[in-house]
């Protein structure tokens, strides 16, 4: 039984390939349910607890639940950033009751953080963008490279927590008043954790690339895929997430997943982990960071034939060797594919997606077969609904 950390449409992705691969549904944990996991049978249950992310109601609800299922074999899965590092700190409480795959506290802190990524990717060699850390209440520092620039919480799980208006994953500063305003209105909205500040790394949307990885109990990384972006979202609360990707296997950049391969292991890591790059004008890739878990776009890799639930359960259930993916031609979109046309950057891209559309070789992320009218009816009315966001922000 798939028992899954998290509430997002990267939950709903997880679900939808454990389906699409095994036959089972799965079950959710999470403090809030988003509306991807609405009316959908993917889900057994979708349990709700607004305290979810204290150690002790997580390991006392998740204990209970699987004392009550005995003759299953629970595989828990973390699927957002907070949860793996929560996961990793319940570990010893957990283990007599779930197979999961999450690696030490402090290889979760050395690599699956935006400031210990920066300096695991420096000591190897890998190119991360320039970036300063400003501390709450510090003064404004010069910065050492130009603007624009790029500003996000150094803390993702505490930033998620907080709402106000105008909230954003990233920020494109344009100059030093408008980073004196968004400091101002982060710290405002309740965030209390460092800020990190960026170079920001020109180019278009498809200049973007993705890549995850799965990690086995052996030390071995025998599963990664790239995916190219086609479109960023829009809208404030979606800008640094992903409308469209285009999944070629004939485009993986071999080079870097071999550099990524060497960092996962040599750094211990354990499970998913996902990677979000830039090539600069030059073509050299740019990491921004590494997601302690499988990205929210990550079904895509389901979607290529390399489903995100079979090294789980090779790995851990079965307890054989992962099966390497053997990828096909895909394209993925949460965006309506009207709205991807009209506004994906390179026409060229565009057109080979449109061409794999055409053959069948396309995946909505968010509408699994099998779902029933009221999922139906959810899915059109937001991708209406997406359609009046692109025109107020696109």
């Amino acid at each position: 039984m798939p028992v899954l950390l998290g509430g997002d449409a990267n939950v709903y992705g997880m679900a939808r390939s454990f389906w699409e691969s095994y036959r089972v549904r799965s079950v959710a944990f999470c403090k809030r349910a988003l509306p991807a996991l609405a009316h959908s049978r993917l889900f057994r249950a979708v349990v709700e607890n607004p305290r979810l992310e204290e150690d002790e109601v997580l390991t006392s609800l998740l204990t209970a639940f699987a004392r009550a299922h005995p003759d299953q074999v629970c595989l828990l899965v973390s699927c957002a950033d907070g949860y793996t590092l929560q996961l990793a700190r319940c570990r010893k409480a957990l283990a007599p009751y779930y197979r999961f795959a999450c690696p030490a506290p402090g290889v979760v802190q050395a690599l699956g953080t935006k400031k210990g990524f920066a300096a695991a990717g420096a000591a190897r060699g890998l190119r991360t963008p320039q970036s300063i850390t400003l501390a709450p209440g510090m003064p404004l520092p010069t910065l050492p490279f130009g603007w624009p620039i790029i500003v996000k919480p150094a803390d993702s799980p505490a930033y998620w927590n907080c709402r106000f208006a105008g909230k954003r994953k990233v920020y494109l500063v344009q100059g030093q008043t408008e980073l004196e305003q968004v400091v101002q209105q982060v710290a405002a909205g309740g965030y209390r954790g460092d800020l990190l500040l960026q170079e920001y790394i020109p180019g278009p949307d498809t200049a973007l690339s993705v890549v995850n990885a799965y990690c086995a109990r052996d030390g071995s990384v025998p599963w990664l895929v790239q995916a190219q972006v086609l479109l960023q979202e829009r809208t404030p609360e979606g800008v640094g997430n992903y409308g469209a990707l285009l999944l070629e296997p004939a485009r993986q950049d071999g080079a870097l997943l071999e550099e990524l391969r060497t960092l996962l292991q040599t750094g211990g890591w354990r499970g998913f982990a996902n990677f979000d790059l830039k090539y600069d004008p030059r073509g050299e890739p740019v990491l921004f960071e590494m997601n302690p878990r499988q990205g929210r776009a990550s079904y895509a890799c389901t979607a290529a034939g390399a489903s995100l639930a079979r090294p789980l359960v090779e790995d851990l259930v079965e307890e054989i060797s992962v099966t390497p993916p053997a990828l096909q031609p895909v394209v993925w979109h949460t965006a309506p594919w009207g709205v991807v046309r009209r506004h994906c950057p390179n026409r060229t891209l565009c057109r080979r997606a449109a061409a794999l559309r055409r053959q069948g070789r396309c995946r909505c992320q968010l509408l699994a077969s099998g779902e029933g009218v009221s999922r139906r009816v959810w899915y059109l009315l937001r991708q209406g609904n997406y359609w009046r966001k692109m025109q107020r922000y696109g």
